[in-house]
């Protein structure tokens, strides 16, 4: 499996170069001098303000990483949140973290595929999962978001995509780091969710927040250089840095964004302004 392939590696190495919440993805600075904690803290109450979830509402995420979004939307919420992965790693871990905070009857973390549900839900996140999900694919997992979502529910789906027209995937990333993964152009994303007949409420493009996210993480990685090399070796620690390093660049300079879309099933799911967001 092209998750496992990334995620199912030593998890001790997140541990030395993500933030304390294990947040593998792009992080909200709103000031370029914002700790890594910090800008992942405003990532996470940012989609919550985003979805504008309502008390005793079901919540799914799709992707759910290391669970900390999910944990974080179950305390600051009080709903029921269910976390999905395709990683083993993940999984176990997200279980013990909702144990140690006696979360376990509020969120529900499973291993099995999106494709596999069948329930409804009030509202549903994705984050970071949607590179992986490949071009094939955006018909069905966007038809599947409008299966799962209830009638006045609201998505919002948080990837990396780019500013320039469709091109291939990237030979080096796909051999070394994420097989299987693209990072979308617009475009291809916008007409599966139109087939699909989900309404996009909403759609904000960060700029430069992942050059910010991508140099605290090659920060970490070189002042953990001795602990990676060992744990794996110094070709390993030269591909990852490398990975960091030119990914960062393509932030910084390149073609690379992230796009959050806000989708929902009709107009009266969401306010008509933004100001919910930041009050």
């Amino acid at each position: 499996m092209n998750v496992s392939h990334h995620y199912d590696i030593k998890d001790d190495l997140y541990d030395l170069f993500l933030d304390a919440k294990r947040q593998y993805s792009c992080a909200y600075f709103k000031n370029e001098s914002d700790s890594l904690e910090t800008a992942q803290n405003n990532k996470i109450q940012h989609i919550i303000k985003k979805l504008n979830i309502k008390p005793n509402q079901k919540v799914l995420d799709i992707g759910c990483g290391w669970g900390s979004l999910a944990i974080d939307i179950a305390k600051s919420t009080g709903c029921e949140v269910t976390g999905i992965t395709l990683s083993e790693n993940q999984l176990n871990y997200c279980n013990q973290k909702a144990k140690e905070m006696n979360l376990q009857n509020q969120v529900k973390f499973r291993l099995m595929d999106y494709r596999e549900l069948k329930e409804k839900f009030d509202r549903i996140v994705s984050v970071g999962m949607f590179e992986h999900v490949g071009r094939k694919f955006y018909k069905k997992f966007f038809k599947q978001v409008e299966n799962l979502l209830k009638d006045d529910g609201i998505s919002l789906i948080h990837t990396i995509g780019s500013v320039n027209p469709p091109r291939d995937p990237h030979p080096w990333i796909t051999k070394y780091i994420f097989p299987g993964g693209y990072t979308p152009s617009l475009s291809e994303v916008t007409t599966p969710i139109e087939n699909a007949g989900l309404i996009v409420t909403d759609i904000e493009v960060l700029r430069l927040h992942y050059s910010h996210t991508l140099r605290h993480w090659k920060e970490n990685c070189l002042k953990n250089k001795d602990k990676i090399v060992k744990m794996f070796d110094e070709k390993f620690f030269r591909m990852w840095e490398f990975y960091l390093a030119g990914c960062e660049m393509a932030f910084k300079w390149g073609d690379q964004v992230v796009y959050q879309f806000q989708l929902s099933k009709n107009y009266r799911s969401t306010p008509v302004t933004r100001d919910y967001i930041y009050q």
